[in-house]
This record gives structure tokens, C-alpha cells and sequence, in this order.
């Protein structure tokens, strides 16, 4: 499991990496001493837990977890806390928190939240797994002639576990956008123009195109990060993984993917800013998108 930590108690961030880490219960990825600060490295990130401090100055647990759900952390969160008002572990609980670490620290009570965490999210992804295989076993047995680009680059996007992200529904359109034009080439248009165009098909007027054109970029970058993310985790468990093998060198710079597995494989936080090169992303995406979909019409 990939953890971030956010508490404004250095000790605390100390003892929980510690039981984490000899406890062999996963990596953890980034901490932070305040909601301020975890934001962006939480999103770039995309820990499976954030275990959060409820009370916190500028920014407590709820209000950091209520910023990043909107903008689109889909991450699990378990809360830090030694407060026992009601009113506010209710709100806690409104907000899908399902388990509490009490303060001060109890090394058994850590171990023990984070061992039926872990075994709840890794039940959740095996019943994922399944279902998306069957949907992908449903998908096989249509006709091919029913297939369309967007299922093509839909396919793409799961293979690599961000089908559903926050950007994706962007890529897909984009690709669609592209394929379905009347001036067809191999290189795609530049970024900022593809963005302009997606933004025109529901804002009307110039600014609100320009601030949706911005939108539509941070959510691809964003989605894009979640992909290397991926990747680079399965190349760190199993360099031969078939997915990783095969979209990792081509769809992205191979080395920002091995510096991420190599912070991953010694335990080390992700890096703060790590390339993601969009144009080569929705290039290779572009080209192999309409190739299956030729392929398809055969």
C-alpha cells in the first residue's frame, strides 16, 4: 500500500512512517505538515491512503479532504485524531471516513487500522478486476464493426488504470475529436489548440473558453500522473508485468518512470515534479487508437 502522511505533529509523521515502514505494510510516499502543503503533492501522488490530522491550523482534516475530493482525489482517508467531540467525528464520518488512529499514538491500534484497510482496498480491486474482466470478455464477444475509436482509446486508458480519472473523459474526447476531423494527419495539432477547441463545445465566449481550456490541461497532466503512477508501481513489483513492459516506454520518458520505481522500490517520497510530456502521450495515443480501430474494420 502507498501512504501519505499530513500532520502538523513532526513526531507524530515520524511515528506512524516508523510503524508503517518495520511493520512492512507498505511505502510511504510523502508527508506534509499542514492541509496547504498536502494538496498538490497528494494529487500528483495519488496515495492509497492519507492518513490526515483532524485538527490542524489553516486547513484541518475535513476542509483538506472536502478540497481534494473536489478536484477529483479519488484516494481513501484515515483520520488522525485525539478529539472526541461528536459533532465533528460525525462529520468525519459524513465524509467516508470509516476508521480513526486515536492520539497519542498506539502502535498496535496503527497496525490493526491499517491491516483492515489494506484488506478492504485490496478486496475492492479484486472485485474490480473481476468486473472489468468481464466487461472486457462482453466487449470481445461484440461484433468488431461495432467498435468505435472511443471504445479503442477507452480500452487504452483502462489497461493503464485510469480509465474514470478525472481527465480521462478529456483524453477520450480529444482522440475522438482528432480521428473524427476532416483535416486527418499524423502529428496532432498543438496542445493549446486542441484544448480551445474541446473548451468551444460548451463555453461560448472567449474567457470562458480560455479558463476551460486551463481546466482541461491540469485534469489531463493530472491523469496523466496517475498513469506513470501506475506503471512505474507494477514495473517496481514486476519488471516483466505486460503492461508495464509495453506502455511505459512508449507512451512515456522512460526515465522519469524508473526514477518513480526507484522511489518506490526504496521507500522514498515521490518527487516533487516529475516531466509528463502530454504531446507524446496523446501522439502515441492518437496513432495507436486509429490503428486498432482499421484493424477492426478488416
Amino acid at each position: 500500500m502507498r501512504y501519505f502522511i499530513v500532520d502538523d505533529d513532526a513526531a507524530s509523521r515520524r511515528m506512524l512512517k516508523q510503524i508503517i515502514l518495520e511493520g512492512d505494510m507498505g511505502v510511504v510516499i510523502g508527508e506534509a505538515d499542514s492541509g496547504v502543503n498536502a494538496l498538490e503533492p497528494i494529487l500528483s501522488s495519488d496515495p492509497d491512503f492519507v492518513l490526515i490530522d483532524l485538527l490542524m491550523p489553516s486547513l484541518d482534516g475535513i476542509e483538506t479532504i472536502d478540497q481534494l475530493r473536489n478536484q477529483g482525489f479519488k484516494g481513501n482517508f484515515i483520520m488522525i485524531s485525539q478529539v472526541e467531540n461528536k459533532e465533528m467525528i460525525g462529520e468525519a464520518y459524513e465524509k467516508d471516513i470509516e476508521f480513526f488512529i486515536h492520539k497519542p499514538i498506539n502502535r498496535i491500534e496503527v497496525q490493526s487500522v491499517l491491516k483492515k484497510t489494506s484488506e478492504r482496498l485490496l478486496l475492492k480491486k479484486s472485485l474490480l478486476t473481476i468486473r472489468k474482466s468481464i466487461l472486457h470478455f462482453e466487449e470481445e464477444t461484440k461484433e468488431e464493426s461495432h467498435r468505435t475509436i472511443k471504445d479503442m482509446v477507452s480500452s487504452i486508458l483502462n489497461d493503464m488504470g485510469i480509465l474514470g480519472e478525472v481527465g480521462s473523459d478529456d483524453i477520450v474526447s480529444i482522440i475522438d475529436f482528432l480521428s473524427s476531423s476532416k483535416e486527418k494527419t499524423i502529428q496532432i495539432p498543438p496542445l493549446k489548440d486542441i484544448y480551445e477547441q474541446l473548451a468551444s463545445q460548451t463555453k461560448f465566449n472567449s474567457i470562458e473558453i480560455m479558463k476551460e481550456s486551463k481546466a482541461i490541461e491540469q485534469r489531463i497532466r493530472r491523469t496523466i500522473s496517475i498513469a506513470m503512477s501506475n506503471l512505474a508501481t507494477l514495473g517496481a513489483v514486476d519488471y516483466t508485468n505486460p503492461e508495464f513492459e509495453y506502455y511505459a516506454p512508449r507512451y512515456f520518458e522512460f526515465a522519469e518512470i524508473r526514477t518513480l520505481m526507484k522511489n518506490i522500490q526504496e521507500n522514498e517520497p515521490a518527487p516533487r515534479k516529475t516531466k509528463i510530456n502530454v504531446k507524446k502521450f496523446l501522439q502515441v495515443l492518437y496513432v495507436e487508437a486509429n490503428e486498432k480501430f482499421k484493424h477492426s474494420l478488416k
